[in-house]
């Protein structure tokens, strides 16, 4: 009778304490995501466990992890990375009507395993000075021969050039793309290195004139502490280039709740909480992403930049077009 009741005790105990908890596997490393967590923790009393690693890693982990996986959510970057979680069956499908009526079709998966919490767009920053404002169009534009030796850009193993080759792909296909890449690496100034920061500072300091970056990284370069961001960044300006055939090329980051997560419920609150009012608003100012709710605007800095139509293309569409894109970089000597 006593082992019964021990038994039953720990039973007891075990899903007070898993009711209380929602473990985050994420590869997003903000100050922002931090307090997102504490405000969500202080609203519900759900504790917020954190593992922090590179996409990858975490993918690989929840992987091995199997069944006894303690992972309850996957946040992290880009469509390429939400699809290879997903295509290796380590996500599972959720039902709640805030995210479905929320989150747009085009950025939430087709069988709502993962949603996207924020989007960046993909664009080119330019010196200023250079004249590139009165000769940027298009993305097919830059494989124009008249921006030979202009162009920064990082390397080809990069998720958001792949996912910019991706669209590019659903755009006009895979034969188009790698004569495409082909001409741009035509133009690059000198061979892909480093990340996007490092290209915006190139162009500043005159090596080439036009930088392919994300968005929210030219935000993060406004008042760093780090001089040579600060000073690099207030030689340039943001151009937002649209497909010929559609808008600018928009990606995510976004959150799926893991296939044998123990705390499921707790992960579609938390989840859902990302997606609200309150946390959309601290990813737009404080880390000069886009919301994904309509409700909220963009900051003050990053509406100053311009406005755009985001690409009709859907997120989707970029992760089952990756494979292709790896391949047509590869077939483009894209670095």
């Amino acid at each position: 009778m006593l082992k019964k009741l021990a038994l039953s005790t720990a039973i007891l105990v075990s899903s007070v304490f898993a009711s209380s908890e929602v473990n985050v596997y994420s590869h997003r490393h903000y100050d922002t995501d931090k307090k997102l967590f504490k405000m969500f923790e202080e609203k519900t009393g759900i504790k917020v466990n954190v593992i922090k690693a590179k996409a990858s890693a975490l993918i690989k982990r929840i992987e091995s992890e199997g069944k006894k996986s303690p992972a309850d959510v996957l946040i992290t970057v880009d469509a390429g990375r939400l699809y290879q979680a997903k295509s290796k069956n380590l996500l599972q499908s959720i039902k709640s009507d805030y995210l479905m009526e929320n989150i747009p079709k085009q950025l939430r998966d087709v069988d709502n395993q993962w949603f996207a919490l924020t989007k960046r767009a993909r664009v080119t920053a330019y010196k200023i000075g250079s004249g590139m404002d009165k000769k940027l169009t298009t993305y097919e534009d830059l494989a124009d021969p008249k921006f030979k030796g202009q162009i920064m850009v990082r390397s080809s193993n990069n998720i958001y050039n792949q996912s910019l080759m991706a669209a590019m792909i659903a755009h006009h296909g895979e034969e188009y793309a790698i004569k495409w890449a082909k001409g741009v690496v035509a133009n690059m100034a000198k061979a892909p290195k480093g990340n996007d920061r490092y290209q915006v500072k190139a162009i500043a300091s005159g090596i080439g004139s036009i930088a392919i970056v994300n968005t929210y990284y030219i935000g993060k370069m406004v008042d760093n502490k780090d001089l040579s961001q600060s000073e690099s960044v207030k030689k340039v300006k943001v151009f937002f280039p649209k497909f010929e055939n559609g808008g600018t090329h928009i990606n995510v980051s976004g959150a799926g709740v893991a296939k044998y997560a123990p705390n499921k419920e707790n992960a579609i609150k938390f989840i859902e909480f990302l997606a609200s009012k309150d946390a959309q608003e601290l990813f737009s100012k404080a880390n000069f992403e886009y919301p994904v709710l309509k409700s909220v605007e963009a900051s003050d800095l990053v509406k100053s930049w311009g406005t755009f139509e985001d690409d009709h293309i859907s997120i989707n569409t970029l992760g089952q077009n990756n494979k292709a894109a790896v391949k047509a970089f590869d077939l483009a000597g894209w670095k």
